[in-house]
Formats: structure tokens, C-alpha cells, sequence
């Protein structure tokens, strides 16, 4: 097995070091808990990398949304390119669950469009951790919901080895039962077919398939061959093949389940009977009995997770299997952006079972659909080894509980936090003006950060007014002309932006040195200490960073950001002294704040949609359609290359043609 191994043009820097000896030396001496505090642009991966490196062990990166998992990942790939390095995220590029809204009477079906590809890196997650201990998976906190069990996924599969003899009938009943379909056409991902004495696999994991030639059943030979061309590779020893899905199991256990599935049937049909729920009753019956079959002949239905309980002979409000529990027990868990990701793992329970008890309370699902279900923050954290947070701005109680925290607040670029000015409501616009005129003449640009959306679009004509070049954004705005805002802020078309949240992820404006805070006292969510210092950040990519907060007290949340500001400009300028650098602001292509990954795909996305768009007209009813399946297209295969950005303008688009705004 090849163990972790770093590959990167340049090594540890700054105090990427310590902190990567201090997270080391915590975690072998036992330690279960750590943070790594680290400031935006110090390398925060490339230490997680180095860590990973040392300790040698399995490791799981959490992640709270699919854009940073993928940019993770993509990070890892690079930084381990002869490790395993998977990606485990939601396989949905659309998810609309079950549910049922008792006032309104309203049952909504469970819609979804699988992404092939994610589900393919999903299954290769798993079976990678069934092979092999240099593996790091990146994922969202999907990992924690119900997935198949471990133990049941590991004994199914099959191993074919070369000259050994088999029976092929009894391989083919077998990948039948591992959810793998026969086609002797065309050979998809998770189909095999028979021609003569060849069988041809291709596993639902794989970007391979495998074909296997016999000769009085005796395997005379295996090889990968391309799927698409048949081209074919080395020869192997032996092929293992793992279910095409996550919930398998063997044909006996699936009987014991149906039968569990029936007394619960009976149980609750005779329940809602007896409390007189007639229309209840006929519904839970004629549902359930429906799955049943469909599970009696082939062994699968629609919406099987909902089974999940009895099927993997869990008891009632036991917790489910999930990602976590393919990994061995000694693996290193990295939580990152963990501020925002921990809490989000925290959350997901409480939803989730608000949700499925309205469907089992009114007859459209069995009460162990409530058992399909994400883990419970202790349940989490009793299957995690260790643990290390990573987040420029912890929470308290991560502090607490972390052993050790490596801080790591030199940037390569020996770029500091920006300076923090406190001024009073009196006048703020007058200073806002002369502060934003003085910024624009030497080519830099400002961001004022409102409360409202309201006040966010009145500030902006009231400057307009002033003869400055002025644009608002705000969730209202649409993705595509997001997009576009922001590209013309970086290239210069205007001055100023407007916005109450600018700390979304993937947001990156070097050109930006002027920020301003309206209301910085004001108490909640916007203005708390790490909403403060996220956004003091988006001014620490220009060596003439400014944050000027506008308030008439200076709040706990304001005191705190301050002073965590200052104490890190301090020792970052001490630094700097140091070893003789002097600060140089970023630059980067005006692209790059689009997409912190194929960047360029952002204008290509709106230029085909605009191509798109010219060659088809939305008053023929035959050609809008045509539009919509060509867009759609379009949107699910940027989805399968991760561009999930380009994907969601996409989308916007035609949501807006569907809802007549383009007609």
C-alpha cells in the first residue's frame, strides 16, 4: 500500500510549520481534538495536506456546500496524486423530497435528478475504503445520512481471479443481486453483458470496465477496457466487483425484512383503524404493499431507504449506517470551515424527522421511515476519531475543546489584516463619499455593507445620485447577474458595491481596499464578531486594506473583532520586519472571482446561453421547448464536471424562461 506522500512545488512557509508540528504532536500523543485557526490566504489545505502526510491515516474532510467540497478535492488530487483521493457529496443536481403539509392538505412527491457522475465518485468513495488505507475522502454533510451497511457491502462483493473456475450462471445471479443490470448491447456503468465466453463488467464505481474471458469455465484471462471504444489494457490477476448501489443485501435477508415490513404494515393499518383514520389506513396499505412486491421480485423499489431499518435488521431508533462507518476506526476527520459546517451537521436531525413524521402520522409512510435518517450530533461525534476544526474564526466551543490550537496568521504574500477605523453616524455619508472618491481615483474599489435589501438599493441611487459610479446585490439579484456585478466591479465599469452579505464562499476581490460597515452595533447574526471579522477579511487581499465601521457605540461583537484584528496585524507586521518583506496586494485575472476553479467557464456559460438563447424563439412553443431541453443538457453535464456554478446560472435561466420572464 503506498502511503501519503505530498507532491508540491514549494514546502511549509511562514508559520505553516508550527502549526503543522503542533497539530502532529497533539494527535499522536492522543489528542482528540484540535483547531487550526488560520486566516484567509495562509495555506490553510496545504497544511491539512502536510498533517495528513505525517500521521498516515484514513482521512475524512468535511466540508458545509458542494462548490468548497469540490475545491477541496480538486486541492487533494493535486497535492496526492498517488493517494486515493475520493469525493462524496449529495448525487442530486435537483432534490425535492417527500413530504406532506397537513393545513394545506398537500402531499408532494420525492423529485430528483441523479448526477451519474457524482453517484459513480460516491460508490468509488466506498469501495476505495473497502481496498485501501491511503484514502482521503472529501465530503459534504451528506456523509452523515443513511447509507448502506459496511459489513453487507464488503461480503457481496465478488471476486473473479484468474484461472480459477467459476459458474457463470451463478456470477451473473449474483451481480443481479449486487443491483447490476444485464445488457448484451450496451455496456453502461453498472451493466454487464454476456458474449460467448467473455463477460464484460463495468462496475457502477469505475471509469473501466472489465472484461473477463473464459475457456470451459475457467478464467483464462482478465483485462480493463474502455467502455466507449473496447480498447483493451494490462492483463490482471483478479477483479473485484462491489455493488452497483449502496443498499444491497442477500436474497434471504431481503425476505426476513418483508416480513418484518408486513407485521409493521398490519400493526399500523390497525392503528389508524382503531383512532378512526379510514383514509390513513387504505393509504399506508396500498403504498407499502406496493414496495413490497416491488422488493419480493426485484429485490429494489422506489424510495428503499425508507426500509432501511428493517432491511439492515436495525431496531427501532437505532442509528443508521453511513459513510463514516466504512472507514477503519483509526481515521482523521478535518472539519472545515467548521463555524458554519459543525452547526450544519448539528441541524440536519431535527429537520429531517420533522418532516418524515408528518408522512407517517398521515399515512404515507411506516414509522421506520423515521429510522432513514441523518445521525444526531452525538451520534457523530461518537463514531469520529480525531478531530481538527479548520476555520479562520472558530466558535467558543470548539476553543474549549480542542487540545491544541495551531494559529496560522502569516500569509505567503505577507499581505496583513487591514486597518480598523470606528466613526460615528454623523456624517457617515459625507465620509463614505470622500473615502470612496479618494479609493476610485487611485483604481481601487469599496464594498458598503447594509442591513437590508431596502436600504442596500436607496444608498445605491442616493450615491448614484452623487455622481459615483454605484450597484447593488443582494439574494434578489439572480446568479447570472451576480456573476455579472461582480466581474464589472474587478474590471472597473463601476466603483462601489452595495450588498448585506458578501461573505459567501468563492467571493475573492483583490481590487478591493475600502470597506465599509453601516450599523456595526447593531446586535445579531450580520453583525456578530464572526460575521465582522469574515468580512474585514475581504479586504485583506490589498496592501491599503481599510475597514471603517460606522456605529455610535462600539459593541462586544465590534470590541472583539477589533482586537482580534489588531492582535493578528501585530504579529503579522512583526513578521514582516523581520524577514524583510513588504506587502504587495494580489493579483489576479478578472476571471478568477467568478469560479475558484475553471474559471473560465463562467463566460463561456454565458455566452452559450446567450447563443442558445438567439437561435431559438420563446413565442413558438415547439422552439421554447427545444431551448429548455437544450439548456437542461447543458446544465446537467457542467453538474457531472463539478462546474456547479456554471451549472446554477444555467438553471436560473431556465427557471426564468419557464416562468414566462424572457417571454
Amino acid at each position: 500500500m503506498k502511503p501519503f506522500k505530498v507532491v508540491a512545488p514549494f514546502e511549509p512557509a511562514g508559520d505553516q510549520g508550527s502549526a503543522i508540528a503542533a497539530l502532529v504532536e497533539a494527535a499522536r500523543s492522543g489528542k482528540r481534538y484540535m483547531t487550526l485557526k488560520g486566516v484567509t490566504g495562509s495555506g490553510k489545505t496545504f497544511t491539512m495536506a502536510k498533517v495528513i502526510e505525517a500521521l498516515q491515516q484514513p482521512t475524512l474532510v468535511i466540508s458545509h456546500n458542494k462548490t468548497l467540497s469540490a475545491q477541496l478535492y480538486r486541492e487533494f488530487k493535486g497535492f496526492f496524486p498517488e493517494n486515493a483521493v475520493e469525493y462524496f457529496v449529495s448525487y442530486y443536481d435537483y432534490y425535492q423530497p417527500e413530504a406532506y403539509v397537513p393545513s394545506k392538505d398537500l402531499y408532494i412527491e420525492k423529485d430528483s435528478s441523479i448526477n451519474d457522475e457524482i453517484d459513480r465518485m460516491r460508490l468509488a468513495a466506498t469501495a476505495a475504503l473497502m481496498e485501501r488505507r491511503d484514502v482521503i475522502i472529501v465530503a459534504t454533510v451528506s456523509c452523515i445520512y443513511g447509507l448502506g451497511s459496511p459489513d453487507l457491502y464488503k461480503e457481496m462483493r465478488i471476486y473473479i481471479d484468474r484461472g480459477k473456475v467459476i459458474d457463470l450462471d451463478t456470477v451473473k445471479r449474483n451481480l443481479i443481486n449486487l443491483q447490476y443490470e444485464r445488457n448484451d448491447m450496451v455496456l453502461d456503468r453498472g451493466r454487464f453483458r454476456v458474449r460467448g465466453d467473455i463477460l464484460e463488467i463495468y462496475p457502477a464505481y469505475a471509469e473501466d470496465a472489465y472484461r473477463i474471458e473464459l475457456e470451459f469455465d475457467t478464467v483464462q484471462r482478465i483485462r480493463k477496457i474502455d467502455p466507449l471504444t473496447g480498447k483493451a489494457g494490462d492483463d490482471l490477476d483478479e477483479a473485484i466487483i462491489y455493488p452497483a448501489k449502496h443498499f444491497v443485501m442477500p436474497e434471504d435477508m431481503v425476505q426476513r425484512a418483508v416480513q418484518r415490513i408486513k407485521d409493521e404494515l398490519e400493526t399500523q393499518y390497525a392503528y389508524f383503524l382503531a383512532n378512526n383514520k379510514p383514509l390513513e389506513a387504505e393509504r399506508i396499505k396500498s403504498r407499502t404493499e406496493y414496495d413490497i412486491e416491488m422488493l419480493e421480485e426485484m429485490g429494489y423499489c422506489s424510495g428503499i431507504e425508507n426500509y432501511s431499518a428493517p432491511l439492515s435488521g436495525r431496531k427501532p431508533g437505532e442509528r443508521p449506517g453511513v459513510l463514516l462507518d466504512y472507514f477503519p476506526k483509526d481515521f482523521l476527520t478535518f472539519i472545515d470551515e467548521s463555524h458554519v459546517t459543525l452547526p450544519q451537521i448539528g441541524a440536519m436531525y431535527a429537520g429531517d424527522r420533522s418532516r418524515k413524521t408528518s408522512l407517517v402520522d398521515y399515512g404515507f409512510r411506516l414509522p421506520c421511515a423515521l429510522d432513514n435518517r441523518p445521525l444526531t450530533i452525538d451520534e457523530f461525534e461518537t463514531i469520529v476519531d480525531k478531530v481538527i476544526y479548520v476555520s479562520a474564526t472558530p466558535s467558543p466551543k470548539e476553543l474549549e475543546r480542542s487540545a491544541v490550537v495551531a494559529e496560522q496568521l502569516i500569509r505567503p504574500t505577507g499581505l496583513i489584516d487591514p486597518e480598523i477605523q470606528v466613526m460615528p453616524t454623523e456624517g457617515q455619508m459625507e465620509d463614505i463619499y470622500r473615502r470612496v472618491r479618494e479609493r476610485s481615483q487611485k483604481g481601487e474599489r469599496s464594498l458598503i455593507i447594509t442591513l437590508t435589501k431596502k436600504m442596500a438599493e436607496e444608498l445605491t441611487e442616493y450615491l448614484t445620485g452623487l455622481g459615483l459610479k454605484v450597484r447593488y446585490i443582494h439574494s434578489e439579484v439572480e446568479t447570472i447577474e451576480r456573476v455579472e456585478i461582480l466581474k464589472q466591479l474587478r474590471e472597473g465599469l463601476f466603483d462601489v458595491l452595495v450588498g448585506i452579505n458578501l461573505l459567501r464562499e468563492g467571493i475573492d476581490l483583490p481590487e478591493v481596499s475600502f470597506i465599509a460597515i453601516l450599523d456595526a452595533d447593531k446586535i445579531g447574526f450580520l453583525r456578530s464578531a464572526t460575521s465582522l471579522i469574515q468580512i474585514i477579511g475581504r479586504a485583506a487581499r490589498n496592501a491599503a486594506g481599510l475597514v471603517v465601521m460606522y456605529a455610535d457605540r462600539e459593541s462586544e461583537a465590534m470590541k472583539t473583532a477589533i482586537d482580534e484584528t489588531n492582535r493578528r496585524r501585530a504579529i503579522q507586521l512583526a513578521y514582516n520586519r523581520e524577514h524583510g518583506i513588504t506587502p504587495v496586494s494580489i493579483k489576479k485575472t478578472v476571471q478568477d472571482i467568478l469560479e475558484r476553479h475553471h474559471e473560465e467557464k463562467i463566460d463561456i456559460t454565458l455566452d452559450e446561453i446567450g447563443l442558445l438563447k438567439k437561435s431559438h424563439s420563446l413565442l413558438v412553443p415547439e422552439q421554447k421547448k427545444a431551448l429548455l431541453k437544450a439548456l437542461e443538457a447543458r446544465m446537467l453535464e457542467h453538474a457531472k464536471n463539478l462546474e456547479f456554478e456554471e451549472a446554477a446560472l444555467i438553471r436560473d435561466e431556465i427557471q426564468r424562461i419557464k416562468e414566462g420572464s424572457d417571454a
